[in-house]
């Protein structure tokens, strides 16, 4: 199954803070910022930038002489034993952290053998998880999860989707239409969020921005009651602007 991807800040951003790990891990005993700066050939402050987001995640520490040394994050993922687990753990500890930062239930979702996937979450009391009163697995044309997996597959894979999930209208916003749907689809940008304005159930918005790891097909979603409807585009940027710690954690 083709995909229709194309690449956005948080790839970027992904791309370079690999480069600084790999330099880093390539110098046992540390290597200055500096130094960092003259073997990556980065921009004082995009270095800056990303060596405080390596260090927050975990991936880089900071030594007793200020050099930069290999982080436990970095040593647990990239070992064989309980990666898995490990992977699971920082990945919740990232949505945690966003879902405080754009002040939102956050998820993150996979299309796995033809089917959407929400295996992973963080709500609170202040920021409550949409009431999955449709399986998500049959609501992809309503929701902006759905829409945002689809939106990265070619177009037969949107079609064979479609052939086996039918639209059923779940409010009065739900696109039913197939055709419109796939209008909508093929027009939406890669580089804008998906948004979803109450097409799943009345009284709750969403947004989705792409996550793209190697040949899976994934998003970053976050959830909001209606009356927060006017912090949804701004919190959908928030959320893509930090998406780069989990495609770090998925690429090591």
């Amino acid at each position: 199954m083709a995909l229709k991807h194309e690449s956005t800040a948080p790839y970027h951003s992904t791309q370079d803070a690999l480069r600084i790990l790999e330099t880093v891990t390539r110098h046992s005993a540390g290597v200055t910022d500096t130094e960092l700066a003259r073997r990556t050939g980065m921009d004082p402050d995009h270095l800056t930038a990303l060596l405080r987001m390596l260090r927050r995640e975990g991936f880089v520490e900071q030594a007793a002489d200020g050099a930069c040394v290999t982080g436990e994050t970095l040593r647990r993922l990239g070992s064989a034993h309980n990666r898995e687990q490990a992977l699971r753990d920082r990945l919740q500890l990232t949505l945690d952290r966003l879902r405080d930062s754009v002040g939102a239930a956050v998820y993150i979702s996979w299309y796995i053998d033809g089917e959407v996937k929400i295996p992973q979450y963080a709500d609170g009391p202040a920021t409550p998880v949409v009431n999955e009163w449709v399986d998500f697995r049959y609501s992809a044309h309503a929701t902006a999860i759905g829409k945002s997996l689809l939106t990265q597959l070619d177009h037969n894979g949107r079609r064979d989707h479609l052939s086996r999930h039918k639209m059923p209208r779940l409010t009065s916003r739900t696109i039913t239409s197939d055709k419109l749907l796939l209008s909508r689809l093929e027009a939406q940008p890669p580089t804008v969020p998906v948004l979803d304005l109450q097409e799943y159930a009345v009284g709750t918005v969403c947004a989705a921005v792409p996550i793209t790891a190697g040949s899976a097909v994934g998003c970053l979603a976050l959830s909001l009651p209606v009356e927060h409807a006017h912090r949804l585009r701004q919190a959908a940027d928030t959320l893509n602007r930090n998406a780069a710690p989990v495609l770090l954690s998925l690429a090591l």
